[in-house]
């Protein structure tokens, strides 16, 4: 991986699970969240929570 100096080389892992639901007719939010585990290959970095939201709108 890269230059192949990475001194602790280890797999990266990731999982995202989420929620979508309808607030009103027409417009839905989702929730997210992503966990990533030995990020970039490397066992000195992470691990990583992401959260996110969104809102879609239908018109």
């Amino acid at each position: 991986v890269g230059d192949g100096k990475l001194p602790h080389y280890g797999p990266e892992n990731a999982i995202e699970t989420y929620y979508d639901c309808e607030l009103f007719k027409g417009i839905n939010m989702a929730l997210d969240y992503q966990l990533i585990a030995v990020p970039a290959f490397n066992k000195d970095r992470g691990p990583i929570n992401i959260f996110s939201a969104r809102l879609h709108l239908k018109f």
